[in-house]
């Protein structure tokens, strides 16, 4: 497994020089970049023995099919878009892996008696649009009509954006298996997190992910001059949209395991001399229980409320997700668990905090995860590393996985 890791090191260091941006790694839902990469890794897929296709949503799709015709799928994936100034790892590496585990079995002559799916989902991410799972919602067929009006920072909705790629036209795909067909999903994804690192694992099984809601708020205050209004008079729609930002800070840290977090705010007229006279910004709240995220959202809206009614200023919310926190599959993460034991000799489970494809694929089929030690824990960031040793063990387990769901046949 040793060469085969490190083909898999050069693989992702190769799909990670493919960006947007010059001197930082970004990928985003449709752009250049983004068909550049499901080019690149069409022709990956194709030497492992996938037919690959592209569906409506932008999803890469590559499927090997089992030696006698049968329904029975696997699927495995994860994202190919990226957040801004990005590493190389989150989302390639659940994408690029399953094509190197089925490359390895192709080599030594082992078919397996069921279909394979890998899916490279076109958007997880969401920076584009304020809204992640775009990419899985589309391939499930459970992309919401609502969704594709919202708009990114240029004014294009989803709906255009999603013509212009299809030549015009849109007409969203349809999941194409029956739930009684599909084995599982298997989502390979580097921890993000430390706890990994910290117990000297390579890898460990993920039991659930945390629900997640994300919202765009607007202030509107009043504009006017930095110099000759004075502060009693002033309707700032940047102060009020400060003081929510260090409530919400105030409120994750006050409750366990609450995560909230502003992470995109754009401010106008935006210039040194003048008082912001609005502001738009993203909020994003996170729980592994949705009773403690919900509860938590409340809160916010009746404090950003009050912020609005005491400074003069208007406010209005807008949903732009709500994901229920999911619990995977138990047979399916038992199975996961037997081969982490039979590589690596002992099993963790953990809870992963951030959002996944998972999430959308666990309402439809039964889903599971398989997390990575990444250094530091460090995620989000072009820091961002798996060593090649781990890159091994994961591989390792994967491939017990495949040939242990069904007797495998070899020549």
């Amino acid at each position: 497994m040793v060469a085969d890791a490190q083909r898999l090191a050069r693989m992702l260091g190769e799909l990670g020089r493919v960006t947007d941006e010059p001197g930082q790694l970004t990928r985003t839902f449709l752009s250049p970049a983004m068909q550049r990469a499901n080019t690149l890794v069409a022709t990956w897929m194709n030497t492992a023995g996938l037919a690959t296709r592209v569906d409506t949503a932008g999803n890469l799709i590559g499927t090997l099919p089992a030696p006698v015709p049968t329904r029975r799928t696997l699927l495995l994936g994860s994202h190919l878009d990226t957040v801004r100034d990005a590493g190389k790892f989150d989302g390639a590496l659940g994408v690029l892996l399953p094509i190197v585990a089925l490359a390895t079995l192709r080599r030594r002559g082992i078919s397996l008696p069921y279909n394979v799916e890998v899916v490279g989902f076109s958007e997880e991410e969401g920076v584009r649009f304020a809204r992640a799972y775009l990419g899985s919602e589309g391939y499930t067929g459970r992309l919401p009509a609502a969704a594709l009006t919202l708009r990114d920072a240029s004014g294009v909705t989803i709906k255009d954006a999603l013509r212009a790629f299809n030549g015009g036209t849109f007409a969203a795909p349809v999941f194409a298996h029956q739930r009684g067909d599909v084995l599982g999903y298997v989502e390979v994804h580097l921890e993000q997190g430390p706890v990994l690192e910290n117990e000297g694992l390579a890898v460990g099984v993920v039991s659930g992910i945390a629900g997640q809601s994300r919202f765009t708020l607007r202030w509107v205050g009043r504009a006017g001059h930095a110099g000759t209004t004075p502060m009693k008079l002033r309707r700032d729609a940047l102060a009020a949209a400060a003081e929510f930002t260090l409530a919400a800070e105030s409120l994750a840290r006050k409750t366990a395991g609450l995560v909230a977090t502003v992470g995109m705010m754009a401010v106008e007229p935006g210039a040194a001399n003048v008082i912001p006279g609005e502001v738009r910004h993203t909020l994003d709240v996170r729980h592994a229980r949705d009773a403690v995220r919900r509860a938590a959202v409340a809160t916010l809206q009746r404090t950003a409320s009050r912020i609005a009614q005491t400074r003069g200023l208007k406010l209005t919310w807008q949903k732009s997700q709500d994901h229920a926190a999911a619990v995977c599959d138990a047979a399916l993460t038992r199975a996961l668990g037997r081969s982490v034991r039979a590589v690596q000799g002992r099993e963790l489970s953990l809870v992963s905090g951030a959002g996944h494809d998972a999430v959308v694929l666990s309402a439809c089929v039964p889903a599971t995860m398989l997390f990575v030690r990444c250094r530091e824990g460090l995620s989000h960031h072009p820091r961002e590393y798996v060593a090649t040793s781990d890159l091994a063990v994961a591989l390792r387990v994967v491939d017990d996985f495949l040939m242990t769901q069904a007797p495998v046949s070899a020549p």
